[in-house]
C-alpha cells in the first residue's frame, strides 16, 4: 500500500445505540492502523465518535461512549457509519438531529454505511427509495411495511448502492469494516486484522444471514421443531410434502399452515434451505464432486443443486467453493 492521505472515519452513535455495532467497527479500523505502524507505515485511519451532541452516549449495555464529534453538515469525513438500535424506532424518535444529518450529508460522503437497524436512518431520510438494501433480519418486514419503496433484501450480509452501503444484523458490522480495509489497504492488511479478530475475512454478500438450523432453534412449537429436526436427520432422503406431512401426523394443509406461522416458509422451503445450508458446508469443508454433494443432500441432480444456489445465494457452487474453501 502505498502512502496517503488519514483517511477519516465517523461512527455516528445516539442513545440506545447497539454496542458491539460500534466497538466491532473500531476494532476494526484501529487494528488496522496498529498492523500499519508495525510495518513502519503510517496510520491510515482516523477514527472518531459522533454524536448530535458531544459528550457521553450510552448505549444498549452498561457501556457508555463519548462522542468527541459533534454532528456537522459543514464538517464531513471520508466515511460514516451510524450504529443500528434494539428498539430502532424508538431510538430515532429521539435522535432528529441524526435523521437531519443523515439527509443532509449522506449524499456527500464519499462512503456512507448504515449498520444492521441503523438503515432505519437512510430510509426515515428517504435516501433508499428506489434501491436495494439489507438490516437486520429480525426488522425486515418492518422496513418492508414502513418503507415500501425500498427494495429489502433479507439474505444479503451487506450491500452497496452507489456510495450508500446497508449491512444486515450485529456481527455484520465486521465484515463490512473488514471489506472497507480491504478495498482502502488490501487484502493482505485486511486479512492480518480478520485472524487477530479471530474470524473470517468474508462471508459471502449473497450468503442468508441465519441457517435453516438456526431457523429451526427459533420455532416455539413442539410440534414444528420435532418435525424440522427430523427433516435435518433426513436430508439425504427424498421426501414428498404429503410424505413429510404423514410423518408429522398431520394434514399437509395443517402443516403447512403451522410452519409458515412459526418459520416464515413453507416446511418443503424449510427442506430445501436445509439441503442448501448442507451442501454450503460440503463444499467449503471437503473436495467431494458435485453430484456426491448433491446426492448427500438429498437434491435430484447437480443441476438441481446449482438451481438452489442460484436461487438463495445467487452464486454457482464451483464459485461458492472457489471462494470460501477452507484451506487445506
Amino acid at each position: 500500500m502505498s502512502e496517503r492521505q488519514r483517511h477519516r472515519v465517523d461512527l455516528v452513535i445516539y442513545p440506545g445505540f447497539k454496542s458491539l455495532e460500534a466497538i466491532g467497527p473500531l476494532t476494526v479500523f484501529t487494528y488496522a492502523n496498529k498492523h500499519l505502524e508495525s510495518q513502519g507505515m503510517p496510520a491510515f485511519y482516523d477514527v472518531r465518535v459522533a454524536a448530535a451532541m458531544a459528550g457521553p452516549v450510552e448505549s444498549d449495555t452498561v457501556m457508555t461512549l463519548e462522542a468527541a464529534q459533534r454532528l456537522d453538515p459543514d464538517d464531513l469525513p471520508d466515511t460514516a457509519l451510524v450504529a443500528g438500535a434494539h428498539d430502532i424506532e424508538g431510538s430515532m424518535a429521539n435522535a432528529q438531529g441524526v435523521i437531519d444529518w443523515v439527509k443532509s450529508s449522506a449524499p456527500r460522503i464519499n462512503r456512507f454505511a448504515a449498520l444492521c437497524t441503523g438503515t432505519f436512518f437512510l430510509a426515515e431520510a428517504g435516501l433508499l427509495d428506489g434501491r436495494r438494501a439489507t438490516t437486520h433480519w429480525r426488522m425486515s418486514k418492518r422496513l418492508e411495511q414502513r418503507f415500501p419503496a425500498i427494495e429489502v433484501d433479507v439474505d444479503a450480509i451487506f450491500i452497496q448502492q452507489d456510495n450508500l452501503w446497508t449491512s444486515a444484523g450485529v456481527s455484520a458490522a465486521i465484515d463490512l469494516s473488514l471489506a472497507f480495509v480491504e478495498r482502502d489497504c488490501g487484502h493482505k492488511l485486511a486479512l492480518e486484522v480478520a485472524r487477530d479478530l479471530v474470524i473470517f475475512l468474508k462471508r459471502p454478500g449473497g450468503q442468508s444471514q441465519f441457517s435453516a438450523d438456526l431457523a429451526s432453534q427459533m420455532s416455539q412449537s413442539s410440534a414444528v421443531r420435532r418435525i424440522q429436526a427430523w427433516i435435518m436427520d433426513h436430508l439425504e432422503t427424498p421426501f414428498t410434502s404429503n410424505e413429510l406431512a404423514e410423518e408429522a401426523a398431520m394434514s399437509l394443509r395443517h402443516l403447512t399452515r403451522l410452519f409458515q406461522k412459526e418459520t416464515g416458509m413453507s416446511p418443503m422451503e424449510f427442506v430445501e434451505r436445509s439441503r442448501l445450508d448442507k451442501a454450503r458446508r460440503l463444499l467449503q469443508d471437503t473436495e467431494l464432486p458435485l453430484k456426491s454433494i448433491a446426492f448427500r443432500c438429498g437434491f435430484s441432480s447437480d443441476e438441481q443443486l446449482r438451481r438452489t444456489f442460484r436461487k438463495y445465494l445467487s452464486i454457482l457452487p464451483t464459485d461458492y467453493r472457489a471462494r470460501f474453501s477452507s484451506p487445506n
